[in-house]
């Protein structure tokens, strides 16, 4: 038989027994970004690793999780943040085996749960095989599969300033590109091997069961010359390439990190969903009262793509610190930034952690101050060993076993989401600012939910126009909270605490 009717054949199967897994519109819930080294040791190594994770799934199913994000899991040489990939088809050691991921999936299907892997598509490892061959013989079968300057017209790697520094580095045999680092070389996405290895490697786990992808920095495939070397045509086509072949697939999910412009590469006929970096700065800063930050939140959720994915921070220092120590432990306006985007339009993805308030790992580096232990908490603690890294800094009096304002303020927004079809899939409109208040109606055709946000020190009376005349609103946070009525012409009145959301739902 041959390979293509072999692939055909394991994609046809796959599909088979993913159909029926997930509920349609999963993607529309709230994820989980899961970094699996710090999220739960289960062989007290001081290493969190896939048993450890399926462990906690209960955990994740009661927060009302719909996806997981996983930070890479397949072997890498960095040993931490594994985007320094060495085998695109095996799970790190570290983390267990191709049968746990197997497990991992088959279980969080189970509870409804989808999960998505990063997949680092720009670069390997310079320890990777294939690059220790390209790198140590110009006759080498894999030179063509990196990027090196003797292969290129000449003056090519001449020039270059790339993230503050030349990313061009010696080799054994000539010089190569490294966009990311000197043990991240770039592929060469014009070689069409480069292109067959990695989609068959997606397929391998999608085939079996993946529910989809994260693609790590698509905008750099291709590099033109020193000046065109961000944001190409050809990295788009690529991209799209790698999209169509995911969602091939029944039910899968792709989204992507394109920082150069994400409301391009979330449109439908690119990659379909993009991380909005930037909108987690103006949310965090009307958070914190800033007047100008709410317009801004408003005008992006108007106009962004509806398969935009909303953030408040991830494992990148250069996207922002833990929400904990960012507001310094304030509740009050960490729950108005949760609520901006977990009641908003889009994707939601919660990274670890956050639900409950976790702070950064002490005395780390900006990213490693990211990626510390889960805080669950003295009784089930993330690992019987000393961990890996420094637990947080607020782990003893913020974590998953202390009462914790937090987690259960988390769960009623996800459940409002989970319950409410307009939240999850509806349209975003008739948004209103007015000094620190917000207000939006976010719309199907058989629902209407209203999100009103105070984001002031103040009590605010907030004014709601374009309702329905006559209509009756009932409010579905606070749960006790009084109903509402619009008058003959589409207006109401609602009365806010300082720092605090209504949510409520227009009666049929």
């Amino acid at each position: 038989m041959s390979l293509s009717k072999t692939l055909l054949g394991c994609a046809f199967l796959a599909a088979t027994l993913h159909a029926g897994a997930l509920e349609p519109g999963w993607e529309k819930g709230a994820f989980m970004e899961i970094f699996v080294r710090g999220y739960q040791d289960s062989n007290g190594d001081g290493v969190g690793d896939l048993r450890g994770l399926t462990s906690r799934l209960d955990y994740l199913k009661a927060l009302g999780i719909r996806g997981i994000w996983l930070m890479p899991v397949t072997a890498s040489s960095d040993h931490d943040h594994g985007y320094a990939a060495t085998d695109y088809r095996r799970i790190s050691p570290e983390y267990g085996s191709n049968a746990d991921m197997a497990r991992l999936l088959r279980e969080a299907h189970k509870r409804g749960i989808g999960v998505i892997m990063d997949y680092v598509v720009n670069h390997s490892s310079d320890q990777h095989p294939f690059f220790q061959s390209a790198s140590r013989s110009r006759k080498s079968p894999y030179r063509d599969w990196y990027v090196f300057a003797d292969a290129q017209v000449a003056g090519y790697s001449s020039g270059w300033q790339v993230f503050d520094k030349n990313p061009w580095y010696p080799a054994p045999e000539g010089e190569y590109l490294g966009i990311f680092g000197k043990n991240m070389p770039d592929f060469n996405w014009r070689n069409d091997k480069v292109v067959d290895y990695h989609f068959k490697s997606l397929r391998y786990w999608l085939d079996m069961g993946l529910d989809g992808y994260r693609l790590d920095a698509v905008p750099h495939l291709v590099e033109n010359n020193a000046k065109d070397w961000n944001d190409q045509p050809e990295s788009r086509a690529l991209t799209r390439r790698m999209r169509e072949l995911i969602q091939s697939y029944p039910g899968r999910y792709v989204v992507c990190e394109a920082t150069a412009n994400p409301v391009a590469y979330a449109q439908p006929e690119l990659c379909g969903s993009a991380f909005g970096f930037g909108l987690q700065y103006d949310i965090v800063k009307a958070a914190k009262g800033q007047p100008e930050a709410v317009r801004a939140v408003a005008d992006y959720y108007t106009a962004m793509p509806p398969g935009m994915a909303t953030m408040l921070s991830n494992h990148d220092g250069f996207a922002g610190r833990r929400m904990w120590d960012q507001f310094e432990g304030n509740e009050a306006r960490m729950r108005l930034a949760a609520a901006s985007y977990l009641l908003g339009p889009g994707t939601p993805f919660i990274y670890y952690g956050e639900e409950i308030g976790m702070a950064g790992s002490p005395d780390q580096s900006p990213d490693d101050e990211l990626r510390g232990p889960m805080s669950w908490g003295s009784a089930q603690p993330f690992s019987a060993a000393r961990p890996f890294r420094p637990y947080a800094s607020n782990a003893a009096t913020q974590n998953a076993q202390a009462p914790n304002a937090m987690l259960a303020f988390y769960k009623q927004l996800i459940a409002l989401r989970n319950g409410l079809p307009a939240i999850a899939q509806g349209r975003f409109e008739q948004a209103q600012v007015s000094g620190l208040s917000l207000s939006f109606q976010r719309r199907t055709e058989s629902q209407t939910v209203v999100v009103v946000l105070n984001y002031a020190n103040q009590a605010a009376e907030v004014a709601l126009d374009r309702l329905p005349p006559l209509a009756a609103l009932v409010s579905e946070l606070p749960r006790e909270g009084l109903p509402l009525r619009s008058d003959a012409q589409g207006r109401a009145t609602v009365g806010l605490p300082p720092l605090s959301i209504a949510v409520y739902r227009l009666l049929p």
